[in-house]
């Protein structure tokens, strides 16, 4: 038994002739017949009634009628998850992000837009630091990344990378820090003997590395006090004075009080988000979500 006979079988069963069946279906009718009559032989049972003026269902034909509509009808679905998943229009895509990328107001339009045109997909989002996204990545377990690297990076052969969005890093004090009142932009020599609150380096945080690079720059190591693995936990530690921070002006939005935001004299402060993915993932659901990143941007 094969789908090709069920279709025959369903053709003849609805039109109740032979002649009509072969008409609908671009055949002549000998091979129809031939057909008809293997699927009852293989069946063991008559599925039709045949007189030289009608075509009738039997009671086991109209039963095997109803079982062979749902078989194709399956088929017909099946066939139509593959071109969907062929064109990227069903499945499921993983993407992580790190913790200042929801801020953006674009990420949230880019989620939102991409659900939109394409309901059939799931969006499976992780938040994840810069170094384990790539690691997520080279083990196949996201398919894409929003990445906040250090100024030095650079990306791993097998790792494509698409910019996206750009901010810069500001120094965090406590509102009572001597260079809160400061109105000009601060250089890091200005921060070289302050306590820093960071993200813990084993974290993987590309923020971390920049930070460091920043400092080096400048002719110092900063001095951790305090390590915290959120960002809104950092502001709240520089608001209570527990020492200062260098963060995205994107945190600024979190509105916590307590904190001045200062901007850094140097061009090397200039942060930025990439979108990254495979290099050989040639999956249509990546590329449909990386066109609505960049349609979005």
């Amino acid at each position: 038994m094969d789908f090709r006979q069920l279709r025959y079988f369903v053709a003849v069963a609805e039109e109740l002739s032979f002649s009509q069946a072969a008409r609908r279906l671009h055949v002549s009718q000998p091979p129809l017949s031939l057909q008809i009559k293997a699927l009852e032989e293989e069946l063991g049972s008559p599925l039709l009634t045949r007189t030289s003026r009608s075509v009738e269902l039997t009671q086991a034909g109209a039963l095997f009628l109803e079982q062979a509509r749902r078989a194709l009808a399956h088929l017909e679905r099946a066939g139509e998850v593959v071109r969907q998943s062929a064109l990227g229009e069903t499945g499921e895509i993983r993407v992580a992000f790190t913790a200042s990328v929801p801020m953006f107001e674009a990420f949230p339009r880019i989620v939102h837009a991409f659900r939109t045109d394409f309901p059939g997909v799931g969006v499976d989002l992780s938040h994840q630091s810069t170094g384990q996204q790539l690691r997520a990545l080279a083990s196949k377990d996201i398919d894409v990344g929003f990445l906040r690297p250090s100024i030095l990076f650079v990306a791993p052969p097998n790792i494509a990378t698409v910019p996206l969005w750009t901010d810069r890093l500001m120094a965090a004090l406590p509102q009572s820090h001597p260079l809160a009142r400061r109105s000009a932009p601060l250089s890091m020599t200005d921060l070289a003997d302050e306590s820093f609150i960071l993200f813990p380096r084993g974290l993987g945080c590309g923020l971390f590395d920049h930070v460091g690079v920043l400092a080096s720059r400048a002719g110092f190591a900063p001095q951790v006090g305090q390590e915290a693995r959120e960002g809104a936990t950092i502001i709240g530690l520089v608001a209570a004075g527990m020492g200062i921070s260098i963060l995205p002006d994107t945190y600024m939005k979190t509105g916590i009080p307590g904190v001045a935001y200062r901007e850094l004299d140097t061009p090397d402060a200039q942060s930025q988000v990439l979108l990254a993915y495979r290099s050989e993932d040639g999956s249509p659901l990546v590329q449909r979500f990386r066109e609505a990143a960049v349609a979005v941007r």
